[in-house]
């Protein structure tokens, strides 16, 4: 992993919160302008400001807030464009924002993503933001990424989209709920993480997936026993790669995940 890092831009949305915002803190101190997308502007002003205070006690870079909702096309063009009029380029994307469905609720409780019984609206609405949302924003800034140098594209997992764990009798998440909603997105943005690494693969982009893990945040009704900060190494490590870093990885803080 590469730490100089002083002068790149970078993108992460979802960022006024949670993990988000713990990786927009953590780039911006390793010298970073770092763009916090967020859907309500007032919201993402305020974490611009907390995250341009701490870039500044450790003499990192900078960050400015950006309105965000990768759910609307048009907002997310208009997005863009001012990432390119403005820094001409984008180095690093955090395709970060993401909704359970089930709202405030620890995993064991989402009871409402039981597939035979889940509301199918729920899933598409789901499945709006968490996949199509990554389409959405990595699409439209792609442009800007291939100005870069050191294209970084990380999109945000969970280890309960791995197929492979939550297959296996007995796992560390057999005893969850069956999901249809909010596993199943995930295990879709791995799925599209592979495609995009292949075909940006020859051009220098790296694109990753990340499990932060069971983090202490707002999605899980403050259920996990992570750190936002310690959720967000991981995603630091990933849109920080040197050139011969990996690409179309599913990861971890302990190394590669399965599939």
């Amino acid at each position: 992993m590469s730490m100089h890092t002083t002068g790149r831009v970078a993108l992460v949305t979802g960022a006024n919160k949670g993990i988000g915002r713990a990786a927009a803190e953590r780039l911006a101190e390793l010298g970073m302008t770092v763009l916090v997308g967020a859907r309500d502007a007032r919201r993402g002003r305020e974490a611009a400001a907390a995250v341009r205070a701490s870039a500044a006690r450790a003499s990192g870079g900078d960050a400015h807030a950006v309105a965000l909702d990768v759910t609307d096309p048009a907002v997310v063009r208009k997005a863009a464009a001012w990432i390119g009029e403005r820094f001409g380029r984008l180095d690093v994307l955090v395709n970060n924002a993401g909704i359970t469905g089930s709202g405030r609720v620890r995993p064991q409780d989402a009871l409402d993503q039981i597939p035979s019984t889940v509301d199918v609206d729920m899933v598409r609405a789901v499945f709006e933001t968490n996949v199509f949302g990554v389409i959405t924003v990595t699409n439209a800034v792609l442009p800007l990424l291939r100005r870069s140098p050191v294209p970084r594209i990380v999109n945000l997992s969970s280890g309960a989209a791995s197929l492979a764990i939550t297959a296996a009798p007995g796992g560390p998440l057999a005893e969850l709920p069956a999901s249809a909603a909010y596993s199943p997105s995930k295990t879709a943005v791995n799925a599209l993480t592979v495609q995009y690494a292949n075909e940006l693969r020859k051009e220098g982009v790296l694109v990753n997936a990340a499990d932060p893990g069971y983090v202490d945040t707002e999605i899980n009704d403050h259920g996990g026993f992570l750190t936002p900060a310690q959720g967000a190494e991981v995603v630091v490590r990933l849109a920080t790669l040197d050139a011969d870093g990996p690409t179309g990885g599913f990861f971890n803080a302990d190394g590669p995940l399965p599939w």
